[in-house]
């Protein structure tokens, strides 16, 4: 395959949108007990509202136009295609930065933080914390397209994004991430070390030290909420961890079948202590993340990174040591919430800073905190 560098616009034709349409409308709901909300799992009433917004209201082309805002490419890499956002800067000391997403999120989720991370001058910030921002579209997933062959974990993905950067010329970059975002970026600091400046990560993962400090209570708090969700949020790993091609049929078909499994992690994954989802994010952020997936057609290949990271024998975490100055942001509705001294085990902590408010979709929930993390650690290592 070809290693050139391919320019591309998201255009989706309209056929695609009108038998989205026409799949809503056709949905077979099914029942549920009166009164429970979302005990059982997604709330019917609100995905049939959430469904009917899909079919009569959103508007895509409001979002394709800002996805081609920036430019794209395409490439191949390792015998796949990858996609991603490139917007470089327009300051000449601006420091390349790859921002990694993760499952059930898309580059969606950074549309709102792209522009004032490559031109801060232009939104009232310091131009000396500009990037050239990459934002990939992760192996599998949206643009990128679905792979072909077995084995892409975390390790590879961390290697095509490795090869990705160094095709657009960028010797010297930061990386960042959330969910397997996370994983990627800290697997990139280890494979490519001698290029990656430094890691910032919105989900540390640790392991617990021999003889580690005492847990404060903020600490202690997270750990049980980690625990909350392995014991009652955890059964979609299971199934994309074993039998993904098994789920992938009814969520390929049915569009109604896919936003009821995605958006359950959505509300259970954000932070909005009033209970309403829409508190956290906006109806059309769920929506335009879930476009990308019915129109790439993306969502079983997206699901087996779990199937390849979570194999027999996979390491846990899926990285060696991170050895290059990381920073960690600590938002209360982050899944996986490690003390400070599990993650050490793990990352060469330089900046750890913990919020009152967000969740595991950090970017897309609070934008402005993300961006004023990401930037105060990249200061430490420009």
């Amino acid at each position: 395959m070809s290693s050139e560098l391919r320019t591309f616009r998201v255009e989706v034709p309209d056929s695609v949108l009108d038998d989205l349409r026409t799949r809503l409308a056709n949905t077979r709901w099914p029942d549920e007990i009166p009164d429970q909300g979302w005990r059982y799992g997604t709330s019917l009433a609100y995905l049939r509202e959430l469904c009917e917004t899909w079919r009569t209201a959103y508007d895509w082309r409001t979002y394709e136009a800002r996805f081609n805002q920036w430019d794209h490419v395409l490439t191949e890499i390792d015998g796949t295609q990858v996609h991603a956002i490139h917007a470089p800067s327009p300051e000449p000391g601006a420091l390349p930065l790859v921002i990694t997403h993760g499952w059930p999120g898309s580059v969606s989720e950074f549309l709102d933080v792209i522009d004032p991370l490559r031109d801060p001058r232009a939104h009232g910030g310091d131009p000396a914390d500009a990037f050239h921002v990459v934002a990939p579209s992760i192996p599998g997933y949206g643009w990128s397209g679905p792979t072909r062959d077995p084995g892409w974990d975390v390790y590879r993905v961390a290697q095509a994004t490795a090869e990705l950067m160094h095709r657009l010329g960028y010797d010297r970059y930061g990386a960042q991430g959330g969910d397997w975002g996370s994983m990627v970026s800290s697997q990139l600091g280890v494979v490519d070390a001698a290029h990656v400046c430094g890691v910032h990560v919105n989900m540390p993962l640790g392991r617990p030290p021999e003889n580690g400090p005492e847990l404060t209570e903020a600490e202690q708090a997270g750990l049980a909420h980690m625990g909350t969700f392995m014991e009652t949020g955890s059964a979609y790993q299971q199934i994309q961890g074993k039998n993904p091609q098994t789920l992938g049929y009814g969520l390929t078909d049915s569009p109604a079948g896919l936003a009821g499994w995605i958006v359950e992690k959505f509300h259970h994954w954000t932070h909005h202590p009033d209970g309403d989802l829409e508190t956290a994010v906006t109806r059309d952020q769920i929506l335009t993340n879930l476009t990308v997936y019915w129109v790439t057609g993306t969502i079983n290949s997206s699901v087996r990174l779990y199937f390849e990271t979570m194999g027999s024998g996979a390491q846990r975490p899926p990285f060696d040591r991170v050895d290059v100055p990381t920073g960690c942001a600590i938002f209360p509705g982050e899944l996986v919430q490690m003390p400070r001294s599990w993650a050490e085990q793990m990352y060469n902590i330089v900046h750890w800073e913990r919020y009152d408010r967000g969740g595991h979709f950090a970017a897309l929930e609070e934008p402005d905190l993300y961006l004023q993390d990401v930037r105060k650690f990249f200061r430490l290592v420009r």
